[in-house]
């Protein structure tokens, strides 16, 4: 590898290096210590030198160091890892430069020379790959000892490094840690002593913070059932980050599946910077708190001051922008923050270049004055270009104006443009009952707050806001405020027409999603009158079905139609929709989908909260999982499906601007309320009664819906026994004990128990896929367990440097867990040379090939776990000769491929008397039974190719030589007995029966074949059984648990030798 020149006084410091070549110009010196001559105590201390400090000099065993005749100054230029690298090296410095120094009069412009070439060198290699990195010479060095010592492929993508201790036991060892694309990696090594440890993110458990009495804080790394500790870190919160995003994005590219076709920067696995880590991270957080669409991405941040009319008076904080919004976010504790859509973006006026400020106006008479920015012109300039590109006629218009550009469709397929509750409940204005009036009251509120913070998309969110929606929203205001706090507005207004256009494409269509939504509409809040008519029914259904064509991979999930209920009574129906998708798709990520992963993660991080929160509920009740299956309906509902309709949505108010915090807290309050009564309950029957009585005792002394709309309680007759809780009550409660929860907090307790869960869950689906597959085979538990982890390790190695591999293309997450990993054929190739009893087949072979088109039983080019586990077994011997893959006699490789398999398990019960068999076997023909002997006659052409499986198999064997000569004398001698039997029958009828093979060849001589000659598999193993060579070969011993060990250890060298 070519090096930046960096100039070196001493030519042999500390007798370290010795020198190889040299000429005129140039040196070529090896390290002591390696090559030939090395070792010893010099070797030693070389090596951990090499190891603890980090310079070019002590990366690789050779360099080259330019230097001149009248100079004592040496530059070095190059190294390398082998000698026949830096050698490459040194002939294209006597080819190129050597013949060019001559022409120079001085040293200073040959070193001149010489140096501006090796730049120019580096130049070139560096276009591509090392661009983008914040030091591309160091990074440089490190990438080789990354290469040098781990041996991973080379396609592997190093993203970073640290110098940190790594604690083996309860000794540190110094050394470097290595983050790539796919691997966590670190390299010790101190007096002869190596450390080498290569884990991959997919089998993390768990990564977090700790600290303790010997290491005041450090890196958690559970992979494996080992706990690995590492600490000594520069940067410790920034390693811990890049660990978290690069175990996080494995998680979602090789379990989830996903592609990241709207995210450049981790689209290609072979391109992952740690620069385009921490720009996607800052974009994900800035799209979290803002509650904007995943389309946008944080492009600039400027700090500046903002004049909040409200308050009267700057308040700092930062403008952060984005390709389709102006946001600003507090620093001084106000809590304040506002959005600005570009779209509602009317002018930018900088009116006092003194004070650096400019004027932001907004649809609305509004404006916003930031002052104290930096480079003000340039924002200025950038928010005009960004107005001009948005503001396009589609975006012109207002959000009520793209609803009434959404109803101008075919009536008989028109969306509903109202919500159900103004159609079902519409509110009597003469009405003055003290619940009417309260609720004016917060209606009034709610303007009076509009008038000062503002209305709609541009309005300022503040304490004030929070505590609005903690007393309760209006129902009148419930859809808007809604739509505004979850982004959902945002959505819709840049999609215009979207909404109607998924109803009239998924009109019709049936699939798994249509059939269960169909299912489960009328158990969608049948009590609700809205529910009972068609005309809600049918809002609920195009809602979903809509979603289900949109989102294909969620489709639809149940407790979607409870959630759905809800939105459609409060919003219109394409409102309702978008809510859908924020919520689905931003609010609660992983949440509908197969597994419920974001559910089982936020039921992990309520457990710790409870740990936290209530150390008296813990001391009795030790284990927390039970609160966990309590309160899945609690998130996956949003409290809808324990709390009667009229509490639940006030619940709703808060999830909308506090998110999933919201959730949390509230169900911290419940189980603080019911505290004594948990604590003295006996089992969890008890506990569940406890708060199911509670939650029926829940109610909203201020909601104006009349009785008829209002929740049935469920525990109606018991009520009295139980005291009321208002709803607003409690969510007040729930945020002053609990307000404290910070979002930042609950998204890294998510972070951190997302790799628990999915590992948890990968671990349940692979003891169910054993309890499946080990009904059908012979391999005990424990060797299932181990081909189990073999099949996924090779499934996602053949996913790790590629979007595009066939599992990932044909991945169909509705499939039961048995197919979630398969097999193409490379990757079947490569598993199965590891795994086949015959050590020297070549993964390339023919065999394998032949082996995967069999059990490859739909023909879609895929193997799943079950089917990889039955050919190994056969292969071993493990199925009885009347087995189902017996009757598989159609396909035109596996006549040949059994008759070997079969071959194998006969001969591996000892030594077998030919006569004997084959009397035997004359018996059961005459039986009639449908056995292995029934196999059709094989060709010319598949007999040719049998034979060449057999030296495939033999080659390199050390008895090969013998095993060629046997396979030529039994092709010899089935040649033979087939011109035999053709003589033989050439002159009789076609009804006398043929003599038996084998005694033909005993009396008649060989012929030429004819084209259409054939050999039955009775013919092929009497042949076989005939070569003691060939049948000692297949006597041997074969064990499987000593391949699987090979196996685990060689299949990923397997991978980097490709």
């Amino acid at each position: 590898m070519w090096l930046k020149p960096e100039e070196i006084l001493l030519k042999n410091a500390f007798k370290l290096w010795v020198t190889e070549k040299d000429n005129e110009y140039f040196v070529l010196q090896r390290r002591r210590g390696y090559g030939e001559g090395g070792g010893g105590l010099t070797g030693l201390l070389v090596g951990t030198l090499d190891t603890v400090l980090d310079s070019t000099s002590k990366v690789a065993p050779y360099r080259i160091l330019h230097y001149t005749p009248d100079s004592q100054v040496y530059w070095s230029i190059a190294c390398g890892v082998t000698r026949e690298e830096i050698v490459q090296h040194w002939d294209w410095l006597q080819q190129n430069i050597m013949r060019t120094l001559s022409v120079f009069d001085s040293s200073e412009d040959i070193t001149s020379f010489v140096q501006g070439k090796i730049r120019g060198l580096i130049a070139e290699e560096g276009k591509t790959s090392l661009v983008l990195e914040d030091d591309p010479e160091k990074f440089r060095e490190a990438l080789l000892r990354f290469e040098k010592w781990f041996d991973l492929p080379p396609q592997e993508k190093l993203v970073t490094y640290y110098s940190c201790s790594y604690w083996k036991g309860k000794v540190p060892c110094q050394g470097w840690l290595y983050l790539s694309t796919n691997f966590l990696c670190f390299y010790s090594y101190l007096l002869g002593s190596e450390v080498k440890l290569v884990i991959s993110w997919d089998e993390i458990w768990r990564l977090e913070k700790t600290s303790n009495v010997i290491l005041t804080e450090s890196i958690h790394v559970l992979a494996h059932g080992e706990d690995h500790y590492f600490s000594m870190l520069l940067h410790l919160n920034e390693t811990f980050v890049i660990m978290e995003q690069l175990a996080d994005y494995a998680i979602k590219r090789l379990f989830d599946k996903e592609a990241f076709q709207r995210e450049p920067a981790l689209s290609d696995p072979l391109q992952i910077t740690k620069r385009g880590l921490e720009a996607h991270a800052k974009s994900q957080q800035f799209r979290t708190f803002f509650r904007l669409p995943k389309e946008e991405n944080l492009l600039e941040v400027h700090e500046s001051y903002l004049w909040v009319p409200f308050s009267h008076f700057n308040t700092l904080g930062k403008i952060c922008l984005s390709e389709n919004y102006l946001c600003f976010a507090s620093q001084d504790g106000s809590q304040c923050h506002v959005v600005i859509p570009m779209r509602e973006v009317v002018s930018v006026e900088k009116p006092d270049s003194s004070s650096r400020a400019l004027t932001v106006c907004v649809r609305g008479k509004r404006a916003l004055r930031f002052s104290e920015v930096r480079d003000y012109q340039r924002l200025a300039n950038t928010i005009r270009s960004r107005c001009g590109i948005s503001a396009s006629p589609q975006h012109s218009g207002s959000s009520e104006d793209v609803t009434l550009m959404v109803g101008q469709k075919d009536s008989s397929k028109a969306v509903s443009t109202e919500a159900l509750m103004t159609v079902f409940h519409p509110q009597d204005v003469e009405n003055l009952d003290p619940k009417m009036l309260k609720e004016k009251m917060k209606e009034q509120s709610w303007n009076i707050h509009f008038s000062e913070y503002g209305r709609g998309t541009s309005m300022f969110f503040t304490k004030k806001t929070r505590d609005l929606i903690v007393r309760g929203v209006p129902e009148s205001l419930r859809g808007e405020l809604w739509m505004l706090f979850s982004g959902a507005v945002n959505d819709m207004a840049t999609h215009p027409g979207y909404y109607t256009e998924l109803v009239e494409q998924s009109l019709g269509t049936s699939t798994l999603a249509t059939d269960e939504i169909e299912r489960d509409l009328h158990r969608s809040l049948p009590e609700h009158p809205a529910f009972q008519s068609d005309t809600g029914i049918s809002a609920l259904r195009r809602v979903l079905t809509a979603y289900a064509y949109r989102n294909p991979k969620i489709g639809y999930c149940q407790a979607m139609n409870i959630l759905t209920s809800v939105l459609l009574l409060y919003a219109k129906e394409e409102e309702a929709f978008w809510l859908l998708v924020a919520v689905c798709e931003r609010m609660l990520p992983d949440y509908f989908n197969r597994r419920i992963i974001g559910a089982l993660v936020d039921q992990a991080v309520f457990e710790d909260l409870i740990r936290e929160n209530l150390p008296q509920l813990v001391e009795h009740m030790t284990d927390l999982t039970f609160f966990s299956s309590v309160s899945l309906s609690w998130f996956l509902t949003l409290f809808i499906s324990v709390l009667p309709i009229e509490s639940a949505v006030n619940v709703v108010d808060c999830f909308f601007f506090d998110g999933i915090k919201a959730i949390l807290q509230l169900g911290l309050a419940v189980l603080d309320y019911n505290m004594e009564g948990l604590i003295s309950c006996n089992d969890d029957a008890e506990a569940v009664t406890i708060l199911n009585r509670f939650f029926d005792s829940v109610t909203n002394k201020d909601s104006p819906l009349p009785p008829t709309v209002q929740q049935a309680s469920v525990g109606n007759n018991e009520k009295a026994s139980h005291v009321s809780v208002d709803i607003s009550e409690l969510i007040r409660e729930a945020y002053e004990k609990y307000g404290h929860i910070r979002s930042e907090n609950v998204e890294s307790s998510r972070k951190r128990n997302k790799l628990y869960v999915i590992q948890t869950l990968e671990d349940t689906t692979k003891q169910n896929v054993i309890r499946v597959v080990s009904q059908e085979v012979r391999l005990n538990v424990t060797q299932l367990d181990e081909l189990y982890n073999l099949f996924k390790r090779q499934h996602v190695l053949s996913c790790y440097w590629t979007m595009n591999s066939p599992v990932l293309l044909h991945h169909d997450p509705s499939l039961a867990y048995l197919e979630q990993y398969q097999l193409g054929f490379q990757q079947f190739s490569v598993l199965f040379s590891l795994l086949e009893p015959w050590a020297f087949c070549s993964s390339k072979s023919m065999l394998s090939l032949w082996i995967f088109r069999l059990i490859d039983e739909n023909q879609d080019g895929l193997i799943n776990f079950k089917e990889f586990c039955c050919a190994l077994d056969t292969l071993y011997g493990c199925f009885p000769p009347h087995s189902r893959h017996a009757q598989c006699v159609e396909h035109k490789y596996f006549k040949c491929l059994f008759c070997l398999c079969f071959f194998m398990k006969l001969t591996g019960r000892g030594k077998v008397d030919l006569q004997t068999y084959l009397k035997q076997w004359q018996n059961e023909i005459l039986k009639k039974e449908e056995t292995i002997k029934d196999l059709p006659r094989i060709n010319q052409s598949q007999f040719i190719q049998f034979s060449k499986t057999l030296y495939n198999i033999f080659h390199g064997d050390p008895e090969e030589e013998s095993l060629y000569r046997a396979v030529a004398h039994v092709t010899s001698l089935l040649l033979k007995m087939e011109e035999v039997g053709r003589r033989l029958q050439e002159p009789s009828s076609p009804s006398q029966p043929t003599k038996p093979a084998a005694d033909a060849a005993a009396t008649e001589e060989p012929a030429v074949a004819h084209d259409e000659w054939s050999f039955s598999f009775e013919q092929v193993l009497a042949s076989l059984l005939n070569e003691p060579t060939i049948v000692s070969f297949f006597e041997r011993p074969v064990h499987i648990q000593t391949k699987l060990g090979q196996a685990r250890v060689a299949q990923l060298k397997l991978m980097a030798n490709k």
